[in-house]
């Protein structure tokens, strides 16, 4: 019931936001004082919020803009959708995707500042709880967008710029970026503050005490501060909350809106009248059986030799084959195997990525998860490597391993290293596994100072390498900012 009324809460207030005809620029979050000055509404007003971070400009450009730079994914062909640049690494300054993100992400912050400015603190339980979460959903944005814009924490922090830290509502200012470190610090603020003024009551379609732990978690690693993100993840891990879905049950985890599963920390919850068909976040990735979405981004072939070394893990059910058919609509054997053709297209494999497609088997709805159990033990795990304890990394990575249906000799141990030559790598590979299209793979090549290197086929010139130095790990600052704001600095142009 909680999860329902803060929904219909949140429809109301964007109805309201419609018919003010609320502009998508930047700092121009306006929302209704009467809303704002009537305590009953904050709850209404707080959903508000939450559904900006379910706008299509946000959610599919967080997530796409954040995963297609990586190797894991393969795109065979030219699109008029600005996430070609994402991928290819032809970034531009007027970039739409970037646009949307910056606008989107600016909005939802001054949504929260607007309303924090009138909930006093202490007030009541249910008032902090409100305010820890606005927090979150501050800190979330913020960070979204500085890992976006922003160069990688373990590279200069104190003098590379990110983005303009806003914790004041003034639809007049023009803020300059702040650095790196300064956005960072903003996040973990609002975090810890957040963090202790919640409870573990909420659905994981919004936020909760363990949210912020395991993005706190998350901030942390990406500092390269791993006493801090291991005591954080651990504190999650250790939760009565939460668990991992078993390994029968994982197959599906993604198939389902998951709000009462005790493995998804935070989600981005949709149901049928959200679903984007094809502007959704899966429609790039799948093509239904009818003809629905795209179908046109697939797993890359390096992502599948290292998923496919073992058939029996479970999460080679997160990608699928797609078999060439003859005019008849029957396999195609290729003369040379024997074996059933894969199809492709711009001769690169179609191999559809699913953990964005067929939630209550609808073809392009899905609630795309945010924080889940796994990733805090491969927090608690590349934390542990980096500090020099390499049994309790490989203990946490084969957790992960069992919970994939692996066993045996498919378990590490320090006798047992299958051909790594130190944890670390061990580590971010099985990071690459269980989190891969999740926004993480480049990322967290970069912040380990390691390269993102394609030698499969895609548009990309192949092979494609691309340096954790170079200027394109970054997006611009959309140029349309820039004109608003001139205060703000534009990233590097090579």
């Amino acid at each position: 019931m909680k999860h329902m009324s803060k929904y219909f809460a949140g429809l109301l207030l964007l109805s309201v936001a419609s018919s003010c005809s609320l502009k998508k620029e930047p700092y121009s979050a306006i929302q209704d004082d009467q809303i704002l000055n009537d305590p009953s509404k904050w709850p209404a007003a707080t959903a508000g919020n939450y559904a900006l971070l379910k706008e299509e400009s946000f959610t599919r450009n967080y997530f796409q803009m954040g995963e297609f730079p990586s190797d894991d994914v393969a795109l065979s062909g030219t699109s008029t959708d600005p996430l070609m640049y994402s991928y290819n690494y032809g970034l531009l300054t007027n970039q739409g995707n970037a646009l949307q993100l910056w606008r989107m992400g600016y909005k939802a912050i001054n949504g929260v500042n607007r309303l924090l400015e009138v909930m006093p603190q202490d007030s009541t339980a249910a008032v902090n709880q409100m305010i820890g979460e606005n927090l979150f959903i501050r800190a979330f944005v913020h960070w979204s967008l500085v890992r976006t814009f922003g160069r990688p924490y373990t590279q200069s922090p104190e003098t590379n710029l990110g983005v303009p830290v806003i914790t004041k509502y003034d639809i007049t200012a023009m803020p300059k970026r702040n650095t790196v470190k300064e956005v960072y610090a903003q996040v973990v603020a609002d975090l810890k503050k957040g963090k202790d003024l919640m409870d573990n009551s909420n659905t994981n379609s919004y936020a909760s005490k363990d949210a912020a732990s395991a993005l706190l978690a998350r901030v942390y690693l990406y500092m390269g501060k791993n006493d801090s993100a291991r005591i954080y993840a651990d504190s999650v891990i250790l939760s009565d909350k939460r668990a991992l879905v078993a390994t029968g049950d994982l197959s599906g985890y993604y198939t389902k809106s998951n709000e009462n599963n005790r493995e998804t920390i935070f989600a981005i919850h949709h149901t049928l009248q959200d679903d984007r068909t094809w502007n959704s976040i899966g429609s790039m990735y799948y093509m239904s059986p009818g003809g629905m979405g795209y179908g046109e981004m697939y797993a890359s072939e390096s992502f599948r030799t290292l998923i496919q070394k073992h058939p029996e893990d479970v999460r080679n059910s997160f990608i699928q084959v797609v078999y060439e058919k003859d005019d008849d609509g029957n396999d195609v054997i290729d003369p040379a195997t024997g074996k059933k053709k894969v199809a492709e297209r711009n001769g690169v494999p179609k191999w559809y990525i699913l953990k964005y497609s067929n939630q209550d088997n609808v073809p392009t709805l899905s609630s795309p998860v945010v924080l889940r159990l796994a990733e805090m033990y491969l927090i608690r795990a590349e934390a542990e490597a980096k500090l020099g304890q390499s049994a309790a990394a490989l203990a946490d990575v084969n957790i992960i391993r069992t919970r994939a249906g692996l066993s045996g000799n498919a378990l590490f141990s320090s006798s047992n290293m299958q051909g790594y030559s130190n944890v670390l790598d061990v580590v971010l590979d099985e990071r690459r596994l269980e989190l891969a299209f999740e926004t993480h793979r480049s990322f967290d090549l970069y912040r380990n100072n390691r390269n993102v290197y394609r030698n499969y086929p895609g548009i990309q010139t192949n092979p494609q390498t691309i340096s954790y130095t170079d200027s394109r790990v970054v997006h611009f600052i959309p140029e349309q900012e820039i004109l608003l704001d001139p205060n703000l600095v534009q990233n590097p142009i090579n």
